[in-house]
């Protein structure tokens, strides 16, 4: 499947000097995970605003390049169900406390990211089927996990640390803060910063991986 395209329309000459750091993180040993930081370069404070925003836009689909995906959202659910239902964007009830959004457009990832800039939410990302089985139109049934999606439910994002073996990677998203961290056995920093690396710097930002 292939991941939405993100063409953005700021002038990177016109915007702050970004900086997009990538480096292993430790959350113990059952734990393997990946930060991406995202600051104004020379200060410490995470970049935030359109122009940090249109990096997340840009990366995210560079990330799950052309695997299966889907959105997880496990609080303010009132506002992701409102904003959804006005913006025509398909939406699954997963667990008591759990919405996904499998798949969405680039338009609509550019919205969803603007309207919950300052909350946390994730992703997860599985290889997708094979040809000649389910259709597009079946990809979020494909998507469905009950047993993660419980544990989002009671857990929040926490409830990926169980499961994201099963993946490619599982996602925390904080944007407010500059950050998402992948939890992943089967992708390395290397492999994040090929990903990344052409649609970040056709953004005009730097990107970073500490030897």
């Amino acid at each position: 499947m292939d991941a939405p395209e993100f063409n953005p329309e700021f002038d990177p000459q016109l915007s702050p000097a970004l900086r997009l750091l990538i480096e292993p993180l430790n959350l113990g040993p059952d734990v393997r995970a990946i930060s991406l930081d995202l600051a104004v370069e020379g200060a410490d404070d995470p970049a935030a605003g359109p122009e940090a925003l249109a990096i997340w836009n840009a990366a995210v689909p560079a990330l799950v390049a052309g695997e299966e995906w889907t959105l997880d959202f496990v609080s303010h659910l009132d506002r992701v169900r409102d904003f959804c239902l006005a913006n025509n964007i398909p939406l699954r009830e997963a667990g008591a406390r759990c919405v996904t959004i499998a798949h969405p457009t680039a338009e609509q990832l550019e919205s969803l990211f603007a309207r919950f800039e300052t909350e946390t939410f994730g992703f997860r990302v599985r290889k997708s089927q094979a040809a000649g089985t389910a259709p597009f139109a079946d990809a979020s049934k494909y998507l469905e996990d009950v047993d993660l999606e419980s544990e989002l439910s009671k857990r929040g994002m926490d409830g990926y640390h169980g499961a994201f073996t099963r993946y490619t990677f599982c996602a925390i998203c904080d944007f407010e803060n500059g950050s998402i961290v992948l939890l992943t056995e089967k992708l390395s920093s290397g492999e994040v910063l090929r990903r990344l690396r052409p649609v970040v710097t056709e953004l005009g930002a730097k990107i970073e991986r500490p030897e």
